[in-house]
């Protein structure tokens, strides 16, 4: 099985080439990523904990799901087609915003990614596929805030960064 392919971005989130993921992220090039931000009829944001194998952030909460589109795939579909993979479930997206942002880990890798936020809305069951979730939980908004101020090594470098933005951009939607 070859190695997923990442779309290489400029800072306008045009297509500049195609790069496998592991390459992309050891030469810390802008791609493009989304990140979907799960809320229900409560107002509580669904959070995962990622996978205790994963390259990098492993066991770390983060939004409900995020990862790349494919070549020739739309971030939207992509979206979509994650949250099944990941989460268990599809649900329809709404595009909020992107935002651009460069991490450098420990282990020599660079998060650095043209990051497409969406919103979703779910109300049902989260069978989540164990070989990319570590857990899950719904917390109320101002409870993840909270969360974040007090526990901020818990969670993933991007989240932080996007949270109190996604929070802005949605509070009107769920008022």
């Amino acid at each position: 099985m070859s190695e997923p392919q990442v779309i290489l971005v400029n800072q306008e989130d045009k297509a500049i080439g195609v790069m496998g993921k592991l390459e992309a992220h050891e030469k810390g090039l802008l791609h493009r990523a989304f990140s979907v931000f799960v809320l229900n009829d409560k107002q509580e944001l669904l959070l995962q904990r990622r996978a205790l194998h994963k390259y990098h952030s492993p066991g770390l909460w983060t939004n409900s799901c995020c990862s790349h589109p494919l070549p020739e795939e739309s971030t939207a579909d992509a979206a979509k087609r994650r949250m099944q993979e990941e989460i268990g479930f599809s649900a329809e997206v709404e595009h909020l915003f992107a935002f651009t942002y460069k991490h450098e880990f420990e282990n020599g890798l660079t998060e650095h990614e043209y990051d497409h936020v969406f919103l979703s809305n779910y109300n049902g069951e989260v069978a989540f596929n164990s070989a990319e979730v570590d857990a899950v939980k719904w917390l109320p908004l101002f409870e993840v805030k909270k969360q974040i101020t007090e526990y901020p090594e818990r969670f993933t470098p991007w989240f932080k960064l996007v949270f109190n933005r996604f929070c802005d951009t949605v509070i009107d939607k769920v008022e």
